[in-house]
């Protein structure tokens, strides 16, 4: 069968598994619908998380931009994975243990104010909202090039299948999909890694092949007798070299102190996250927290000591299958994402051969066709999107159609999985803390739950809207979401926890200041100047967008700490409260 037929299937196939779920779990009470009643195994809960956290962003675009920026790609591994650490270790088991549905709601208790929690309900939306961007992108790109449907009506079909079971479900089906899309993504991620690393190098395991030296057969693929024997890692960075490009191990594409920038932000973002904090209320006990935190770094740890062999296989492939090749006779993988408008070629030199280098095939924004927006002092005549990569790898690698097919289904399920607990994060913070808590609060529990399916739906609508109108790569907009919670929710969950001073005062101020820093300097250079503005020679201290959260995050601790320090000290029952929070012992 063909790549189109194998994929409708594998995705027709997920799809109506997903559905099943959503009517079999169907949420029957608000506990089910925020926290799925706290009675997922630990076990599953670690699945559920690992497909929560791996998002398009780590599916789809960790190892496209590891593949273009190289060992500086490494921030996001070290920032995504450490972060998640850090939220096991010390966040989970406090937060637990306080035993409620939301991060507004711990916010608005534990500083003792329904103004706070308001900030906290504001923040979660304008955070989940711009993580849920990327998810919905990845759904159009995955889409137009798969199933051969614009990206728009792509993203349109991604809407209803999370409408379902994300409206119907809630946190109960949602958890039990997630699980169901752990399994999918992560043998779609493995099985042409895997097939890859046994191509180029002989050895089935790429965490060790993307390490090893190439295979007789591999030098062949790569049309290069000399590289034989020699290691995967130093044939790409001779390749590279050649190509204008630094070594491909050696970094030096972004300065150091943006690389600790990001790579902190997204770091103490991942323990800001609310769609990730809210996963462990739904264990029975604060020991199932511990444990299905554990479970899921074990879970996650699959797929991210993967993706540098992805990224690595997928580079040296991509080079040695479109530089200096004819036009005319391009691989049938650049011809098909050629039409998605993801790759697109210039002649510049009119010799009707590609070239790839360093240096801009375009200027300014999206080429067009007409191509009058070319960068004639760049040899490089190609465009490439960074979020083909993983999608494009089985196909430049020639892998069965079958494996190309079960990669599309694995990104659906990751941008999907995600996008749902965004979906009910939103859900749960106007139903729950704003509605219930603060506009509403005499209205029932079934009232409350129609509340909260009528918000995810219209969450579902605006979600749709930003994948349709994305403001850059999935792995970039998810990056800005980082950014956005470590500079609001990190800061005052962090004090509110160790800190008993901290004051409702210092909180809402500290929570404006950081977010409303961090979401300016994004929006001033990633939207309201030129692309050739956005440049280290403009950037504070030479932190990009991307990595601007860091400074955020340190705004909303000194202003939280000035400020709770100079206003009222918390009453003694919220002080009480804190003390308890501190140990974390299992509780009746």
């Amino acid at each position: 069968m063909s790549i189109l037929a194998w994929t409708w299937v594998i995705v027709g196939l997920s799809f109506a598994l997903y559905i099943g779920i959503a009517f079999w779990a169907k949420a029957k009470s608000t506990g089910e619908f925020y926290v799925a009643a706290k009675q997922v195994h630990p076990v599953l809960n670690g699945m559920a998380t690992g497909a929560d956290w791996m998002s398009a962003a780590s599916f789809i675009s960790m190892a496209g931009l590891i593949s273009f920026l190289g060992r500086d790609g490494s921030m996001y591994l070290m920032g995504w994975t450490g972060g998640y650490v850090l939220l096991a270790m010390l966040l989970a088991p406090y937060l637990r243990k306080y035993g409620k549905y939301t991060v507004p709601m711990f916010v608005g208790e534990r500083y003792y104010s329904n103004a706070a929690r308001v900030v906290a309900v504001v923040c979660a939306i304008f955070v989940s909202f711009t993580y849920v961007a990327g998810q919905m992108r990845g759904v159009g790109v995955v889409f137009s090039r798969f199933l051969e449907v614009p990206i728009n009506t792509g993203v349109m079909i991604g809407m209803a299948i999370v409408f379902i079971y994300a409206v119907m479900g809630g946190m109960k089906g949602i958890t039990y999909t997630q699980v169901a899309q752990y399994c999918v993504l992560i043998v779609a991620y493995m099985i042409p890694a895997i097939f890859i690393s046994i191509m180029l190098t002989g050895n089935p395991i790429p965490q060790l092949g993307y390490g090893s030296s190439v295979s007789a057969g591999g030098a062949e693929i790569l049309k290069d007798a000399s590289a034989q024997g020699q290691h995967l890692l130093d044939v790409l960075n001779k390749i590279q070299m050649d190509l204008g490009f630094t070594a491909y191990t050696a970094g030096g594409s972004k300065s150091t102190i943006d690389v600790f920038a990001i790579t902190f932000a997204l770091m103490v973002g991942t323990a800001g996250l609310p769609h990730i904090i809210i996963r462990f209320f739904t264990t029975p006990t604060i020991r199932g927290a511990r444990a299905s935190a554990g479970w899921a770094l074990l879970f996650i740890a699959i797929l991210y000591t993967t993706a540098p062999a992805v990224a690595s296989f997928a580079r040296i492939n991509m080079i040695k299958t479109l530089h200096n090749e004819e036009y005319a006779h391009a691989p049938s993988w650049f011809k098909n994402w050629e039409k998605t408008g993801l790759i697109i070629w210039a002649d510049k030199n009119g010799d009707g051969i590609m070239q790839f280098g360093k240096g801009n095939a375009f200027i300014g924004g999206k080429p067009n066709k007409e191509k009058d927006n070319l960068d004639m002092k760049s040899p490089n005549e190609l465009q490439i999107d960074r979020d083909i990569m993983v999608l494009a790898n089985p196909e430049i690698a020639k892998l069965p159609s079958w494996v190309v097919a079960l990669v599309a289904a694995g990104g659906l399920a990751a941008a999907l999985s995600t996008a749902a607990g965004l979906l009910l994060v939103i859900a749960s913070a106007f139903s729950h803390d704003l509605l219930k808590n603060v506009v509403a609060k005499n209205m029932n529990e079934k009232q409350e739950l129609i509340a909260a399916r009528i918000a995810a739906g219209g969450a579902v609508m605006v979600a749709g809207y930003f994948g349709i109108h994305p403001p850059g790569f999935v792995a970039q907009v998810v990056a800005f979401a980082f950014g956005l919670a470590a500079s609001s929710f990190f800061p005052v969950i962090i004090l509110g926890i160790f800190w008993k001073r901290a004051s409702k005062e210092g909180a809402m101020l500290g929570m404006l200041s950081g977010i409303g820093f961090t979401a300016a300097y994004i929006i001033y250079f990633k939207f309201m100047n030129p692309p050739a503005f956005n440049v280290a020679a403009n950037w504070l201290w030479g932190i990009s967008p991307e990595g601007i959260g860091t400074i955020g995050m340190l705004i909303n601790f000194a202003v939280c700490i000035v400020v709770s320090m100079i206003t009222k000290e918390p009453p003694k029952q919220v002080q009480d409260m804190v003390e308890s929070l501190r140990y974390p012992r299992e509780i009746a």
